[in-house]
């Protein structure tokens, strides 16, 4: 694998630009690279956390799994970004609450526990970077209880996409199907791809194909 340098951590993290590359170089001296294959699990639920990932490229998936195995993504994890459980977990000595899968082939840059506290405590970017990213990621969650608890979202998406469908296919944006529906995009692209983890649609570009009715 090829070593960052600072300026390339700073293109995967471009809320670090406005910082003193000495902040990057830090980074990257504490943190170790690593590739992480498609599917890996990096947490379980009550997993102790011994360090943070910092995602260079690829997708990071977060969900809870019910008793009965159905499986409810909280978020997913992108370049540029982080796991706030993962930092919820490091700062408050707790456990690891859900469960993280890599759902594609995924770069990070792992930071050890104590160095991150110790980042957390001296550098106000670093601060501000996880406080960003934890007033997104409760906004996110907050709607997705919302949908779970009242809208039924996942049943009224189907309804849509069948009667929406000819031949078994639908033409339209996310944004275009949230638009209709009431709701976030970010909404239905997470159920968008429960559905096509459960086989029961593919995905391509503007393009929903359906392969199971039932």
């Amino acid at each position: 694998m090829q070593t960052m340098t600072g300026s390339d951590f700073i293109k995967a993290f471009p809320i670090f630009g406005r910082v003193k590359d000495g902040l990057a170089r830090e980074l990257l001296s504490i943190g170790v690279q690593r590739r992480i294959p498609a599917q890996e699990r990096l947490y379980s639920e009550g997993d102790g956390c011994s360090g943070i990932a910092l995602v260079i490229s690829g997708e990071i998936r977060v969900f809870k799994t019910g008793r009965t195995g159905r499986e409810i993504t909280l978020y997913e994890i992108g370049p540029g970004e982080t796991c706030i459980l993962n930092a919820s977990c490091i700062l408050s000595g707790s456990s690891y609450p859900a469960d993280a899968v890599a759902s594609t082939d995924t770069e990070i840059l792992l930071l050890p526990a104590d160095s991150f506290k110790s980042l957390v405590d001296e550098h106000r970017e670093m601060r501000d970077f996880i406080f960003r990213l934890l007033s997104n990621r409760l906004a996110g969650v907050m709607e997705l209880v919302e949908e779970v608890a009242f809208g039924r979202m996942d049943e009224r998406l189907w309804d849509y996409i069948i009667e929406k469908s000819e031949d078994n296919r639908l033409a339209a944006t996310h944004q275009k199907i949230a638009n209709d529906l009431g709701t976030s995009r970010e909404v239905v692209s997470r159920l968008l791809k429960d559905l096509e983890r459960r086989g029961s649609i593919a995905m391509s570009r503007n393009e929903i194909t359906i392969l199971s009715v039932t």
